[in-house]
């Protein structure tokens, strides 16, 4: 593709650069059409302290400190890093009049990769693979909302500032009935149309159980593009709604009443030659796609730090649920935690991993998986029994809190080997300093607990 001539052709007037942050969030510069082709050659520079910030935004790290808190003198006071475009990612935006888009990866100022750059990290997981492909489905849950107050007084302003006051699109609890799905289907289809001109390879779209809970899926892709079709589709999703009134959060469990949450499940495979290499013409898995499943369960807490990075991703792990609670695996059985699809002979065996939140981090969570994997495959774990009752069976639990899984995390030495202690450390101190603020707020039930008892 010729993206000046894109670019001429479509009448583009500016074009929107953008990279995956830490937390999976799109941050950016929008750039005049006459600049595009300087920014292809060159990068767009970009404060390296985007890469330091909590969910609030907030700085969590000295940048101005010697090494830039991080060790690394190239991020010294706030020194610029580079966006380097990606042009196979080249879209045209449609609910953004003459606009465009570019994904890109970060660079140093002398060339060399960001170390802390999330897509990166992926990609140096998936070459790690070697003769195989990792591929990955969506099966992602979200919720919409009608706003009514976007809160846009002074006073709502903060880091964060106040969210938006919404009402339901429905009432919910009544999964995939017709009904319900035609009450959401206006939104369904705004978010529809300009999602299919995006080119992202939509299956379904569904009512989900809960009120104004939706579900969309996507077609298996590769890994890279499986990440980076997540991002797309959040992106688009939120803005898209937010354009027609509308708020769409991707948050695992928002704090309205009767709210259900939402998950993410991964469904993933690993390919060799054009062929399922978790295929097996006797068995539910070969042997392979044994030793991988054995890996996610190895690693599975150390993971849930880049699967559930939220703190309120950890309250959606309840019994009786169809959200996991402990370390098991099961064939066709959406209660564990790992469930394993297919069979003899069929080409589309796969394991979907049933714990990540909707807020996830794709190319971390999709490199959580393969480096678990990986050493399952190369230790030949063996896979213990599956489990036909998911919340009474005899398992290690997940973490409570993603307090409990950084600490998980931090000490799973195959998971430090292959993000690399850096990207451990790094991570660690960040998540913790969004968890140092969340235990200084004074909760709701706190209030109602000890106000008058006390």
């Amino acid at each position: 593709m010729n993206i000046l001539k894109e670019i001429e052709a479509h009448l583009i007037k500016r074009v929107r650069f953008s990279f995956a942050d830490q937390h999976g969030v799109l941050r950016g510069k929008t750039l005049a059409a006459s600049e595009v082709k300087q920014a292809l050659e060159r990068g767009v520079t970009v404060t390296s302290t985007l890469l330091l910030k909590d969910t609030s935004h907030r700085t969590v790290f000295p940048a101005f400190t010697p090494g830039g808190g991080v060790g690394m003198p190239e991020l010294e006071g706030a020194a610029d890093i580079l966006m380097m475009p990606i042009p196979s990612s080249f879209q045209i935006l449609p609910w953004a009049p003459d606009t465009a888009w570019m994904l890109c990866e970060l660079k140093l100022q002398d060339g060399r990769q960001v170390p802390y750059d999330s897509r990166a990290v992926l990609r140096t997981a998936l070459e790690k693979l070697g003769e195989h492909e990792f591929i990955a489905g969506l099966e992602v849950e979200f919720h919409v909302f009608r706003i009514t107050d976007p809160r846009l007084h002074p006073q709502d302003a903060g880091q964060p500032g106040n969210p938006p006051e919404v009402e339901l699109l429905t009432t919910g609890y009544q999964y995939l009935t017709e009904q319900r799905y035609d009450q959401i289907d206006p939104v369904v289809e705004i978010l529809r149309k300009d999602l299919e001109r995006l080119q992202l390879p939509l299956r379904s779209f569904e009512v989900e159980f809960g009120p104004s809970q939706f579900e969309f899926t996507l077609a298996p892709m590769k890994g890279l593009a499986a990440a980076d079709a997540m991002m797309l589709l959040r992106s688009a999703v939120k803005q898209i709604a937010r354009r027609h009134g509308y708020h769409a959060t991707f948050m695992c469990r928002p704090k309205l009443p009767n709210v259900m949450s939402s998950g993410w499940h991964l469904h993933q495979s690993l390919a060799k030659n054009g062929r399922n290499a978790f295929m097996s013409e006797r068995d539910d898995l070969s042997e392979i796609g044994k030793h991988y499943l054995a890996g996610l369960l190895d690693h599975a807490r150390g993971a849930c730090a880049f699967s559930t990075p939220t703190i309120n991703g950890y309250k959606r792990y309840r019994p009786y649920s169809l959200a996991p609670d402990r370390l098991i695996w099961g064939k066709e059985n959406r209660g564990a935690l790992l469930r394993v699809i297919g069979g003899p002979g069929n080409p589309g065996t796969r394991i979907e991993n049933r714990i990540g939140e909707p807020a996830a981090n794709p190319y971390l969570y999709f490199a959580s998986q393969i480096y678990s994997a990986l050493d399952g495959m190369a230790r030949r774990l063996p896979l213990p029994p599956s489990a036909d009752t998911p919340y009474e069976a005899k398992a290690e639990l997940l973490p409570h809190t993603l307090t409990e899984a950084l600490d998980a995390l931090g000490k799973d030495k195959v998971l430090r080997a292959g993000f690399g202690d850096t990207f451990v450390d790094y991570y660690i101190h960040m998540k913790q300093a969004e968890i140092a603020r969340y235990n200084l707020e004074v909760s709701e039930w706190e209030h109602r607990e000890y106000f008058d008892l006390f």
